[in-house]
């Protein structure tokens, strides 16, 4: 049987247990304030003292005191709460810090290890080195560098590990001056391989690889240091960010010429050094000439070539990979996929496709995530949703990139489905699928439902509204001209609004010509990105739709006086793996006549069919005729046009788009699809439109 007693002293409450199976030691031995109750006023902190804890801090036990505590209680705190005895009893502390450091690190008690150190800076007490180095560590590690640095600044004898681990504290942080300070304070016989790579390395993390490469320089000089893998790893990370192919080539010399050429490390930062400097051939040298060729670098090689636009050479060398007998694994297929996302270069993500099939990759890995990204943005929907299907359990990566795609191809409500699907599994979204969400019931105009969801995000997910939800939720309202809400939204954002969300608005007030707030929109995007010549360009059209031909004149003057160039309006197809280009008016084309005898033959049908084309897409102030001329021309109906003569029925006509596509453009191809019987699908700046039979998946709402 357990009996308590609850005494007080002070400001101490201290509850003693009794047990008739531990032998309690003699009152006398008891401190007075442990036996006695007292004092009037409440008690500010608890602490658990069982009887044979405060016998053995009367006898200066301390480290047996804190393995009881610790032991019965599973508490580091209640252990470090022991100071308080110690306090109590004005007894000499020195003895019991050095268990109580040991114990919060090795639990990891961060909190608590800062309490210890600070109770211990009050009674003069200074731990070893080798603790104190672990102390600097493990605040560094939780963020905690001003702690960190008062353990260093206290220290009477430091070694290279101290100096090391505050160096590189900083710099992994991005206090790039702190690291270098102490870099240069500390003693030059100390510093080896280990300093000169943490400053190296920190400069090129946080954007200075210049001073990473002065470092490296100012390390040569010094001769008493020498070079290790990860200084010379550094250097060439710097050369390549740089892009100094002159000082990259001056680095191979000194691998050559030095002990580290049989390293595999180096030889992979050489060859990627060359390769982002443009010298792709010197790159593939150095990986033949590699000593081992495992499957991390060969995927690395292969994805050099396809960062340097050789798709080409970079499936060749997969084939050589697959027939040396290394095994791709999952980042080798995701890396490729990856590029094949960003370029939409489908027909090769098919044959990657196809390599993953025949050596029975593994549905769980992150490449299925990548697969499903890659037919998405090439506009192929429905082999993204047969390979979804095909996963036994697909991660939020993989739910992500089908949501996503889904809303970005027109299908908002199967995006809206897959989302209730998602939730229904149990697997948690994150921000990235809530903009995905978002995105589908933009694009769909359902306002509530966006509304519904994107206050969920806090309150039924506990996630915080990010920069990219708040764009997603003005792009929903003002795309619907519902504009005080939108600002509403606006001025109660706990951030700054970003360029995205003034370009969403801005392009709301484009659809439904709200003059007051797209100049409020451009004013502020004009300070952000006052190169990006978008925004001046769709403020221009929306004056010009007004018919404020005086704004539009002085919108081109600004334009003028900053110095911002209108990117040309370009659209371009793939055939037989090779990318037709054109521009608005091109003419440059081998089979430009064909093409334009396609599209005089299509506008007459069209004509027949209702087609009226709408010039107030023509910014220029020109007669009704020479506007319609210039709208026949426009480089999406140049490539659609090439198209339908380039490729037999019934292939479907995809086309890609570096703006969006105007209004006229977008009326005449849903013409084009019904009277050629072709699925055309045209990926503009904003998202995909599948037209067939005369009709759009965005259903007009863009």
């Amino acid at each position: 049987m357990i009996g308590r007693r609850f005494l007080r002293d002070g400001e101490h409450l201290v509850r003693v247990f009794s047990s008739t199976t531990t032998s309690s030691p003699k009152p006398g031995r008891i401190p007075t304030f442990l036996r006695e109750s007292g004092g009037s006023n409440g008690p500010s902190s608890w602490l658990l003292v069982q009887e044979p804890v405060a016998s053995l801090c009367a006898d200066g036990r301390f480290q047996d005191a804190v393995e009881v505590l610790f032991r019965r209680r599973g508490s580091v705190g209640d252990a470090v709460g022991l100071l308080d005895v110690v306090d109590r009893l004005h007894q000499a502390s020195p003895q019991v810090y050095p268990y109580l450091f040991q114990l919060c690190l090795r639990h990891g008690a961060v909190d608590d290890a800062g309490r210890v150190f600070r109770h211990a800076v009050a009674s003069g007490f200074q731990p070893d080195v080798l603790v104190s180095n672990r102390l600097i560590a493990m605040f560094s590690k939780s963020g905690r560098h001003d702690d960190a640095r008062s353990v260093f600044d206290r220290m009477s004898e430091r070694d290279a590990c101290s100096w090391n681990t505050m160096i590189s504290g900083y710099a992994k942080r991005g206090g790039m001056a702190e690291s270098r300070q102490l870099f240069d304070l500390m003693p030059r016989g100390m510093r080896d391989g280990f300093s000169w790579s943490s400053v190296m390395s920190g400069y090129i993390r946080h954007g200075q690889p210049a001073e990473a490469l002065r470092l490296y320089r100012e390390m040569q000089m010094d001769g008493r240091s020498v070079g290790n893998k990860f200084t010379v790893s550094s250097a060439l990370a710097a050369s390549a960010a740089v892009l100094s192919l002159r000082f990259g080539k001056e680095i191979h010399g000194h691998v050559i010429r030095g002990e580290l050429a049989s390293d595999a490390v180096l030889w992979s930062a050489l060859s990627d050094m060359y390769a982002k400097c443009g010298a792709i051939a010197e790159a593939r040298h150095i990986f033949e000439c590699s000593p081992n060729r495992d499957v991390v670098s060969w995927s690395a090689m292969i994805g050099r070539y396809f960062d340097a636009g050789r798709s080409d050479e970079g499936m060749r060398l997969f084939s050589d990979m697959l027939r040396s007998g290394v095994r791709p694994n999952e980042f080798t297929f995701a890396g490729i996929l990856n590029v094949c996302s960003e370029r939409t270069m489908e027909a090769l993500g098919k044959q990657v496709h196809g390599h993953m099939a025949r050596i029975d990759w593994d549905p769980f890995s992150f490449a299925a995530g990548a697969l499903i990204d890659m037919y998405s943005k090439c506009g192929n929907i429905s082999s993204a949703s047969k390979v979804f299907e095909s996963m036994p359990q697909p991660d939020l990566v993989s739910w992500t990139s089908l949501i996503s795609g889904l809303a970005q191809n027109g299908y908002p409500m199967e995006a809206l489905r897959y989302f209730d699907s998602l939730l229904s599994s149990g697997t948690k979204p994150d921000h990235i699928t809530f903009v995905g969400v978002l995105s589908a019931c933009t694009h769909a105009g359902l306002v509530d439902k966006g509304l519904e969801i994107f206050w969920s995000i806090e309150k039924d997910h506990a996630l915080a509204h990010t920069s990219d939800h708040y764009a997603c939720v003005v792009d929903l309202l003002s795309r619907a001209g519902r504009f005080a809400e939108a600002e509403e939204i606006i001025s109660r954002m706990p951030m700054k609004p970003d360029k995205f969300l003034w370009a969403s608005l801005l392009g709301g007030c484009r659809i439904h010509g709200n003059i007051r707030l797209a100049r409020q929109a451009a004013e502020a995007l004009f300070r952000l990105e006052p190169e990006n010549a978008a925004t001046y360009v769709t403020l221009a059209n929306i004056y010009a739709t007004a018919g404020l031909w005086d704004e539009v004149a002085w919108t081109r003057r600004l334009m003028e006086a900053k110095g911002v160039v209108k990117k040309p309006g370009s659209s371009w197809i793939e055939i037989e793996r090779k990318a037709h280009r054109f521009l608005v008016g091109d003419d440059s084309h081998p089979r430009i006549n064909e093409i334009h005898a396609q599209l005089e033959k299509l506008s007459a049908k069209m004509k027949e069919e209702g087609y009226i084309p709408d010039t107030q897409f023509v910014l220029h102030d020109v007669e009704e005729e020479q506007k319609e001329q210039n709208l026949t021309y426009h480089s999406e109906k140049l490539a659609v046009a090439f198209g339908i003569i380039a490729t037999p029925p019934p292939a479907a006509i995809k086309v890609f788009k570096n703006l969006r596509i105007c209004g006229d453009c977008h009326t005449a191809i849903k013409f084009i699809s019904r009277i050629s019987q072709r699925e055309i699908i045209v990926r503009d700046s904003s998202r995909f439109h599948h037209f067939k039979d005369g009709s759009c998946t965005c259903g007009d709402y863009w």
